[in-house]
């Protein structure tokens, strides 16, 4: 245990712990939200975006108000062009996304999209350290 640190710097540290951590059911309907647009980029993927999408996680806000996707973008020349189309789909994508968790949920949150670069950075480390 710290002795000499002072109690508001423990506090602070706690509570930034604490505002970082998702509730269960936060988790629960990200999850949820991440599976069911997956498999509806799955089925428009090729004829819409003409690409592959996958979407490789979703974070819900306390207030469940906005569910915000992060997308990885395969065999596409511009990412970003197929990002901006999605963005501009987003209302015919959360429609679908309600008639499909319906009845697991009240409200259907609002929908934002980014691009998720995560395995270019692995592949940019991995060059890195084979050289």
């Amino acid at each position: 245990m710290l002795v000499d640190a002072p109690v508001e710097i423990i506090c602070k540290f706690a509570t930034f712990e604490h505002n970082n951590m998702d509730s269960t059911r936060q988790q629960k309907i990200g999850q949820l939200i991440r599976k069911e647009l997956g498999d509806i980029f799955l089925t428009d993927g090729k004829e819409i975006y003409g690409c592959m999408i996958t979407v490789t996680r979703t974070n819900v806000s306390k207030d469940l108000s906005i569910a915000r996707s992060y997308l990885s973008i395969y065999n596409s020349p511009n990412p970003q062009a197929v990002l901006a189309a999605a963005k501009a789909n987003t209302k015919n994508i959360r429609f679908r996304l309600g008639q499909k968790v319906k009845n697991q949920l009240r409200v259907i949150p609002q929908l934002e999209f980014f691009i998720d670069d995560s395995l270019d950075y692995i592949e940019n480390i991995e060059n890195l350290l084979k050289q």
